[in-house]
């Protein structure tokens, strides 16, 4: 089975937030690093599971909400395996975050 990878960028955007949540709920920052893990072996499987956002970034990047958070992963599913190139809260000026993208 084919499980997508995070970029260095993704792990620190996790990390941070894991960090963040930790402060107030060590299990719930745990959850997300669980939701992570599932949202990365769903993109593994299903490579073009996420939504298109031409809104937000040009093709090939996809957009996958991660369950039970505010969060969502930005990834390429051209790549072998497919890369997660982001890990953002839905709340950020993601126009403005994903620019460089």
């Amino acid at each position: 089975m084919s499980v997508a990878v995070p970029s260095p960028r993704a792990r620190r955007d996790l990390l941070n937030a894991a960090r963040w949540i930790a402060r107030e709920n060590p299990t719930a920052a745990r959850g997300l690093r669980d939701a992570v893990l599932k949202a990365a072996e769903r993109i593994g499987r299903y490579s073009e599971c996420g939504s298109l956002r031409p809104d937000l970034a040009d093709k090939p990047y996809r957009f996958l909400t991660l369950t039970g958070f505010p969060y969502v992963s930005v990834y390429n599913p051209g790549r072998n395996p497919a890369l997660i190139v982001r890990i953002l809260h839905g709340a950020r000026d993601l126009p403005k975050v994903l620019r460089s993208l």
